[in-house]
């Protein structure tokens, strides 16, 4: 796509008619929409007010904002030390975003390497300056964002962020803890089950590497959480914790000003996320799958307590469309609208996006027509801003 397509206004015709049309809290099963200068300009029942064009009672959502992806990296390193063309990468991984219907996506990116591995500040801000490329030049459809994926034991996250923000910015952090032991690896014997350093070191070199790992956590992880925190305080970064395990995890959460809570791995942790008033997200191939890929809390299990706010592509970016409609399905006190939510509103609320997130007069014309195959929702179209991208 040229800059030249990518800025030109939408040849579609502004009335989109007879579509199944998703609002915030109930779906109007015959509607129409009108799209002026990039914004829903209004929404009505039944025959539109002049010649529109006709969805054949397809779904119309609000275009999906997702939060959290690692899909990028994917597209970056598609196999272990292979490292593809950058902004080959970016445009690769922005199709296949805004072919999922995604509209907004928070680009996950890592800062603060393990003490053993290869700095990844330089492949973070390679990525980032093939995504602003991408930007300027108008080849994205999606709406890009940044998401630090920060690392708090590694020695030179503080370094690595400092080295981002003086070139680009940030909009979502993470306060992420992957040592063995702790949140989402508090069993180490989970964690040696998933991991693929024993074949790399052996039983005796695996023992050193998690003394490593967890010298490293007594050292760094909490001076650097501090520094984290005041940068986002002052920056107005919204913050994300990732993998709370414990009642204490969350306290410091809450007191911390995180909005999000990124895959709670205990159920005690997601009720007090949720009663401390932190959008508890998790992963759509959680949902879809059934179950968590490393044995922690369901998301299903969490939205049959009404504990489920956000959901997350994760690392499939097509899931966060299944999700919302397999949802449910499997939860049937939560109706479709509710479902919708999950995908859209509350994570455009949830880092200040008030734009965006709903079908209403106003708001960005973000929006995707989605099709029911057997189940299963077929993405056919999708507006950013009134223009067609996908």
């Amino acid at each position: 796509m040229s800059a030249a397509l990518a800025q030109a206004p939408s040849p579609e015709a502004t009335v989109l008619a007879h579509a199944r049309l998703v609002l915030a809290d109930r779906v109007i099963e015959d509607g129409w929409l009108a799209i002026e200068d990039g914004r829903i300009a209004e929404i009505g029942e039944g025959r539109p007010p002049e010649a529109g064009r006709d969805l054949g009672g397809d779904f119309l959502i609000p275009g999906l904002v997702e939060l959290h992806t690692d899909h990028l990296e994917t597209h970056y390193v598609p196999r272990p030390k292979v490292q593809w063309h950058a902004l080959g990468a970016v445009l690769a991984y922005d199709a296949q975003i805004a072919a999922s219907g995604i509209t907004t996506v928070f680009d996950s990116l890592r800062v603060g390497a393990e003490s053993d591995s290869a700095a990844v500040g330089v492949q973070v801000r390679t990525l980032a300056a093939a995504i602003e490329v991408a930007r300027t030049a108008g080849f994205l459809r999606a709406e890009h964002r940044t998401h630090l994926r920060c690392e708090l034991p590694a020695g030179d996250m503080l370094a690595q962020l400092a080295a981002f923000r003086e070139r680009f910015p940030v909009h979502m952090a993470s306060l992420m803890d992957h040592t063995p032991g702790e949140r989402q690896y508090r069993d180490v014997e989970v964690w040696k089950r998933h991991s693929k350093r024993r074949a790399e070191f052996g039983d005796h070199g695996l023992d050193e590497y998690l003394a490593r790992r967890r010298q490293d956590h007594l050292t760094h992880a909490a001076p650097h959480r501090r520094a984290l925190v005041a940068q986002a305080r002052e920056a107005g970064i919204a913050l994300a914790s990732h993998d709370d395990a414990t009642l204490d995890q969350v306290a410091e959460s809450a007191a911390d000003g995180v909005s999000i809570a990124e895959f709670p791995v205990t159920i005690e942790a997601a009720r007090a996320s949720h009663a401390a008033g932190i959008k508890v997200m998790m992963g759509a191939p959680n949902l879809v799958r059934g179950g968590s890929h490393n044995g922690n809390i369901a998301a299903e299990a969490l939205a049959r307590e009404g504990l489920l706010d956000i959901l997350s592509s994760d690392y499939v970016p097509a899931s966060l469309m299944m999700a919302a409609f397999e949802l449910p399905v499997r939860v049937p006190s939560l109706d479709l609208a509710a479902a919708i939510r999950t995908v859209t509103a509350t994570p455009a609320e949830a880092v200040g996006l008030t734009d965006r997130g709903t079908l209403a007069p106003a708001k960005r014309a973000d929006l995707v027509r989605v099709h029911l195959s057997a189940g299963v929702p077929v993405v056919r179209q999708v507006w950013r801003e009134g223009r067609v991208v996908a």
